[in-house]
């Protein structure tokens, strides 16, 4: 098992498809992973069918790294979809790969799935006790095992019969042999948003996946919607619409990249907000605003406008090692941190510095940063972040640490800016962070990290967040 270093929490996945048959629909699945590649690093793969056959191609690693050599392709293929991975349940195994494929009564299948099932380990022992037999240890082949099993007469009627039976979070993208499908739960946890190309459409975790292959945006999927697409068009099945949304707010605050638009609101202009309401919040003065690269830099931007305090860029990102967020042990870890972030003396000696970041989970990565610029000659630094303290853990499809290790669950604030030793420390208010948006209605996102107000009824949320809760199992 390996730890995941510092300050941040990782999403688990992105998902992609394209229906077309004249553009190259892996080559353009292929750019719109790498477009999503801040979703996960983990692993990729992309399944593709002519409508007749129907393969998929899966590695470790990066996209680049995947298909190195070349995209897979196959002779008058129309339709493919694509996954990248940052595991959140199941081990980091190239056995849990995505996208699955199967066969099953109506054909061929495949499916990708961005999310956490709540409810996975009590329908997987169901379905093992009825025979299902599992190769995986994701809770993404629960879906394809209900799928496969039910007896529904359409895909479609087989799908919504599926998902009524979990809970949780999940968009999906689905293949079959003439059909595109995508599927979103009904409290809208994780983004997906449907594009259109001249001659096709195309389903994506993000806008930023359509704009990379020059795709138009047509709308967001909605909470409890499923969209089919096939030689007629797009058509809509509502199969639970109408339920309370509870979007990921971290979706704003650090997962999407900041070109996306999600259910309306830019996320580059919610984060810039939330940098202006820390430096009313805060009142923080200094000489210069930075960030910590790259996901607390939108934040500051809006600092420094608000404040008047001139943004600078005090910390070197380097942006060629990969990933440097797993490391086997801690020194490993201590020495990454410096590896990937580095001050630049000339910028922060001698000043008053303001430095914004999006988070704080753990508070050893904010602790050794703020050493870093001590050493670079520092004179004082105030952290603000973009974000308000994260007390409790996510179930709905990030990776987070057990409640104990989250700071803030057994830290006040002044003791979070004495374990980090800075001169200064603000989170952003609960009130200040929902005043930050814009376009979207702020009481329709989900604030459980925050407050512990899960938007999931009682009884329903798991006891535990462990993302090896199937290899746990096996072991007892």
């Amino acid at each position: 098992m390996v730890e995941i270093m510092g300050n941040k929490w990782h999403e688990e996945c992105g998902v992609f498809g394209v229906y077309s048959h004249s553009a190259d629909v892996t080559g353009y699945t292929c750019l719109g992973l790498q477009a999503l590649q801040h979703r996960g690093q983990e692993s990729a793969g992309i399944a593709y069918t002519d409508g007749a056959w129907m393969d998929v191609t899966r590695g470790m690693g990066l996209v680049n790294e995947v298909f190195r050599h070349q995209v897979p392709h196959m002779e008058n293929q129309y339709i493919a979809i694509g996954h990248v991975r940052y595991s959140t349940t199941g081990s980091s195994l190239l056995m849990n790969t995505q996208p699955l494929i199967a066969n099953y009564s109506g054909g061929k299948l495949s499916l990708a799935h961005n999310g956490n099932l709540t409810n996975a380990a009590e329908v997987r022992h169901k379905l093992e006790e009825s025979g299902s037999v599992f190769q995986t240890s994701i809770d993404t082949e629960v879906i394809l095992n209900l799928i496969a099993r039910s007896r529904a007469g359409s895909i479609e009627e087989r799908i919504v019969e599926s998902l009524k039976q979990v809970k949780g979070a999940y968009c999906l993208t689905i293949m079959t042999e003439n059909k595109l499908i995508g599927a979103r739960d009904p409290q809208g946890f994780r983004p997906l948003c449907i594009g259109k190309l001249e001659d096709g459409w195309v389903l994506s975790s993000e806008t930023c996946g359509l704009d990379v292959i020059g795709a138009e945006f047509v709308r967001d999927v909605a909470p409890g919607e499923i969209v089919t697409i096939d030689e007629t068009g797009l058509r809509s099945i509502p199969f639970a619409m109408g339920e309370q949304t509870a979007s990921c707010v971290f979706e704003y605050i650090y997962f999407a990249r900041p070109d996306s638009i999600i259910d309306g609101q830019s996320v580059h202009d919610a984060r810039f907000m939330m940098g202006r309401m820390l430096a009313r919040e805060s009142g923080f003065k200094g000489d210069v605003v930075m960030s910590v690269p790259d996901s607390g830099t939108a934040a500051a931007t809006g600092f420094a406008f608000e404040s008047g305090i001139p943004f600078v860029t005090g910390l070197l990102k380097n942006r060629y090692i990969g990933r440097t967020f797993i490391q086997p042990n801690q020194k490993s870890r201590e020495k990454s941190v410096r590896l990937k972030l580095n001050p630049i003396k000339s910028v922060v000696e001698g000043k008053d510095i303001i430095i914004v970041d999006d988070s704080i989970v753990r508070g050893t990565t904010s602790g050794k940063i703020v050493k870093m610029l001590r050493e670079a000659g520092a004179k004082k630094i105030y952290m603000c972040i973009s974000s308000p303290p994260i007390g409790y853990p996510c179930y709905y499809g990030i990776d987070t640490s057990v409640r104990k290790e989250l700071i803030a669950a057994t830290k006040t604030v002044e003791e979070i800016r004495e374990y980090i030793d800075a001169d200064g420390l603000h989170f952003l208010s609960l009130d200040g962070l929902k005043k930050s948006f814009d376009k979207i209605d702020p009481e329709r996102l989900c604030y459980a990290c925050f407050n512990n107000s899960y938007p999931i009824k009682q009884g329903e949320q798991p006891p535990g967040a462990s993302k090896y809760i199937f290899e746990e199992r096996a072991k007892k």
